[in-house]
């Protein structure tokens, strides 16, 4: 009795791979396989991409990709670079070389390309960006490699990756936020929307005020443009209410000393809401801080603690 032990390949790409009119076989000086192949390389030939952008891979994905590969075969080949004699490099395709190696194949499908470390880093990033399971803080540092290592504007890389400028430029923004927030975006505990909000306002502590609250309270990217909105609105005010009582020469309000004047105007912008100091001649005084509503004064409870 026949058994008919099943290819690792896929079964369109093994006939692909047997077809004598692919060039898998040809040899020359620099090793078994020649650049424009597509070949079966051994698995421990292959070495890593250095412009890998990507830093997790997640387990159970990996752990998936595997089993499939176990059942289907590899049905996309990995890409290379021709190093010497037989030697290469991972160009795009770590996660299913990743999987081949779990599953223990020996030998794995790519295609064999010629690449400069420029173009390897192009390759590989470009790609990736493109990948569906790519979080918001990598594909920011991916563009921003991009910028930095090839050298080119963000108007020519959004033309490269086939983007908006405004799209690109957003992502880059992200990486001006503190690391706690470029953590929490990477890990997704808040949105890529979530960032952007809080992104538009300048005090570190501030912004990790707001992370802390949109993660333990589960607020929505609407509640923390209004959050966001409010503290600006805040920081204007009393600059408009002093113009205000100087155009009308009012003498209902004495002038506040400029120590209590700035600490009522660094309270408003802290609270992102109106804030009113009053004091007497002997020195006594009071603090207001004014709310919209239960939910304005939970938020202003919550900064107080």
């Amino acid at each position: 009795m026949t058994t008919n032990k099943k290819s690792a390949l896929g079964r369109g790409l093994s006939a692909i791979l047997q077809s004598p009119e692919t060039d898998i076989t040809s040899k020359d000086i620099s090793g078994e396989f020649v650049v424009g192949a597509i070949a079966e390389i051994p698995i421990n030939q292959i070495e890593a991409n250095p412009f890998q952008p990507r830093t997790d891979f997640e387990e159970q994905t990996l752990h998936e990709l595997a089993e499939s590969i176990k059942v289907q075969g590899i049905i996309q080949p990995i890409t290379v670079r021709k190093l010497g004699y037989d030697k290469y490099q991972l160009i795009s395709g770590e996660r299913r070389l990743r999987a081949a190696k779990m599953v223990g194949l020996e030998k794995i499908p790519a295609y064999i390309r010629i690449a400069d470390d420029e173009q390897m880093l192009e390759m590989a990033l470009i790609e990736n960006i493109h990948r569906d399971d790519l979080n918001p803080i990598e594909i920011a540092l991916s563009y921003q490699r991009l910028i930095d290592e090839i050298g080119i504007s963000p108007n020519d890389l959004a033309e490269k990756v086939g983007k908006n400028r405004s799209s690109v430029v957003n992502y880059l923004r992200l990486l001006k936020l503190p690391p706690e927030v470029q953590v929490a975006v990477r890990d997704g505990q808040i949105s890529m929307g979530h960032a952007r909000a809080i992104i538009n306002i300048e005090d570190v502590e501030d912004q990790l005020t707001i992370l802390k609250e949109i993660i333990e309270k589960g607020l929505s990217v609407r509640d923390v443009e209004q959050w966001v909105r409010d503290i600006k609105e805040a920081s204007r005010q009393p600059e408009a209410e002093s113009i205000t009582i100087e155009e009308k020469g009012s003498k209902e309000k004495p002038e506040l000393p400029e120590t209590l004047a700035s600490a009522r105007d660094q309270l408003a912008q802290k609270f992102g809401t109106k804030v009113d100091i009053s004091r007497t001649a002997k020195g006594k005084g009071q603090i207001i801080i004014k709310f919209r509503n239960e939910a304005d004064f939970q938020r202003i409870m919550a900064l107080l603690q």
